[in-house]
Parts: C-alpha cells; sequence; structure tokens
C-alpha cells in the first residue's frame, strides 16, 4: 500500500492506495474537516465521534467493516487516525 496526501482548497487529505485492489482509501475525519470547513483537525474528530455516537443511538450503521488504518500523521509518524476503509 503507498501512502499520498492530496489537496483540496488548501486542505490535506490523508489517502491510501491498495495496489492488490486496485481502491483508494481516504480519512473520513479529512473529508469531514473540509465538508465543516473546520480548520481544526480535533474538531472534526469531535464532529466525527458525535456523529457516530448519535447515529448508534439511532440504530443506524455507519460501515460496515470498519477497520482503521495507519496514515500520516502531522508530526510524520504513522499513526491509526481514520475508520474508513471500505471492503466493497
Amino acid at each position: 500500500m503507498s501512502t499520498e496526501i492530496a489537496l483540496f482548497e488548501n486542505f490535506k487529505i490523508r489517502r491510501i492506495y491498495d495496489e492488490k485492489t486496485e481502491k483508494w482509501f481516504f480519512s473520513v475525519v479529512d473529508i469531514l474537516q473540509i465538508l465543516i470547513q473546520q480548520p481544526d483537525f480535533q474538531a472534526a474528530r469531535k464532529y466525527w465521534n458525535k456523529l457516530k455516537q448519535r447515529l448508534k443511538v439511532e440504530g443506524s450503521q455507519t460501515v460496515t467493516n470498519c477497520h482503521q488504518l495507519k496514515m500520516i500523521a502531522e508530526d510524520g509518524k504513522m499513526r491509526i487516525k481514520i475508520e474508513d476503509r471500505s471492503q466493497d
């Protein structure tokens, strides 16, 4: 798997390309950060956590087969930060 950073309107989106399945996997938190126009990563992370909590209370499921992938953190280290690996 190769990791890359994509840029969208001055926001960084962490992503990983799985050469075996030929699929891209993107950070949900990074995409939410763009959608809610929040420059603070922690605010976007808290937004995602609260959204998942509310959906769980409603009986909805956020994603299926949800796995965390290691992605590059702000300090350059590989850390588990996302929750969006689909198994389509």
